[in-house]
């Protein structure tokens, strides 16, 4: 009897500490804005992108063997923010070998999931290239490179020493707080070679100028006294059985070179915002007679100022039913200006206080005749101010309306990304 008490006692304490287990378990849910703190964090490289699906794959960093680690799928949120040389970007516009520092969350639906969807305790397995290297943790809230990660968390990067032999070689350099307080922080040696951009206020340099001008040495050590800069990285194989080092792909040695850098990386993705329509989710519809519509959307954040300054009261615009990948739901023969709804913007809000990651802060209440099928609450959309530009959108990053919506044909299945 009491053989059985004990075992019965055992399994009563399995199962509630499955249930808690379970119950610390956080997903995103649809209409609302994540908490960053309870995001996975991991550092890794870019190593493949399907720009049209908002996905790819990243080789995880951790204490193992970096060439070992397998490059692991990811899917973008719907309102991730991504920042590129300290502006907002698209993953076109990231370089394959880009290190990147990356927030994410396990899957908000897993039957709906881009990527393949893992055991929930996955990072803690180690594979070939070490511990937590394949996250369940594959839907990305924030993605940035090293000189973005550096800009938001006030850092820059000491330069304490260059070895250079054959216009290559070596920095010893580490992160510190910019123009604040020195503390001490493991330096690491970074590699560079002839391809190194060099980025001095409006000029472009590479590491034979630095060389011609006797700032570097054309062979042997030189102390760079803890020059600040801010670094971008990436990765390619290293020769020397050395099994983890980084490389440097740019070096920007003031603020005026990063601030040129930024600003043209703005510039690019504000064209594109423009040309593929303003993401947002639906907070409310108010239906009325034949087709007529009031639709409440928050506008998803992460954008340059003046995309968001565009949208106005009483401005003609557009609005179109999206996927979570972004893409258009509804693109008719002719595109998604064919199909969406089109009205006027009878109110725009600014809501108080600083908006939730993700959200812009700002609320558009749009009116049209005619709702379509893909305007519903919590549903992501896609909004164009009239103004914009009326280009056609490609045909890989929208879904005929005549689809039926089943899952094979909103992206290719997760099945395309390889078990290693």
């Amino acid at each position: 009897m009491s053989r059985l008490l004990t075992l019965g006692a055992l399994f009563l304490a399995f199962a509630l500490s499955a249930v808690s287990a379970e119950e610390e378990v956080f997903r995103p849910i649809a209409g609302k804005f994540p908490p960053l703190e309870k995001a996975h964090s991991y550092r890794g490289e870019l190593v493949f992108v399907d720009h049209a699906n908002r996905r790819g794959s990243i080789r995880v960093q951790s204490t193992g063997v970096f060439r070992f680690s397998s490059p692991r799928p990811f899917a973008l949120l719907p309102y991730a923010v991504v920042r590129y040389h300290g502006a907002p970007a698209d993953l076109r516009d990231i370089p394959l070998g880009t290190m990147l520092h990356v927030r994410a969350f396990l899957p908000p639906d897993p039957k709906t999931s881009a990527v393949p969807v893992l055991p929930i305790n996955n990072k803690e397995k180690a594979d070939s290239g070490g511990p937590g290297t394949a996250p369940a943790e594959n839907h990305i809230f924030l993605l940035e490179d090293e000189p973005s990660r550096c800009q938001s968390e006030g850092l820059v990067w000491k330069l304490k020493e260059v070895e250079v032999k054959n216009h290559e070689g070596t920095i010893l350099a580490g992160r510190a707080p910019k123009g604040g307080v020195e503390i001490k922080t493991e330096d690491e040696t970074l590699s560079f070679d002839g391809a190194t951009r060099v980025w001095r206020g409006r000029e472009y340099l590479l590491v034979k100028h630095l060389i011609a001008e006797d700032t570097w040495p054309a062979s042997g050590k030189k102390s760079l006294s803890g020059q600040s800069v801010l670094l971008g990285i990436l990765w390619k194989p290293t020769p020397g059985n050395v099994f983890t080092r980084f490389h440097i792909s740019d070096i920007w040695l003031d603020d005026e070179a990063m601030q040129n850098a930024t600003h043209q990386q703005s510039e690019t993705h504000k064209t594109f915002i423009r040309s593929r329509w303003m993401p947002a989710w639906i907070d409310t519809v108010e239906y009325a007679k034949f087709g007529r519509a009031k639709i409440t959307a928050t506008l998803f954040g992460g954008m340059d100022p003046s995309l968001y300054s565009d949208f106005k009261t009483d401005i003609a615009a557009l609005m179109n039913g999206a996927e979570n990948t972004l893409k258009h739901t509804e693109g008719g023969t002719a595109g998604p200006g064919q199909m969406a709804a089109r009205g006027n913007i009878l109110n725009v809000t600014k809501t108080l206080g600083t908006a939730p990651l993700g959200s812009s802060g700002i609320q558009i209440q749009f009116e049209t005749d005619l709702i379509t099928e893909g305007l519903r609450p919590a549903r992501v959309v896609r909004v164009r101010p009239a103004a914009w530009p009326d280009v056609h959108t490609p045909r890989e990053e929208y879904i005929s309306d005549g689809a039926g919506f089943n899952i094979e044909q909103r992206f290719p299945t997760p099945a395309i990304f390889p078990h290693y």
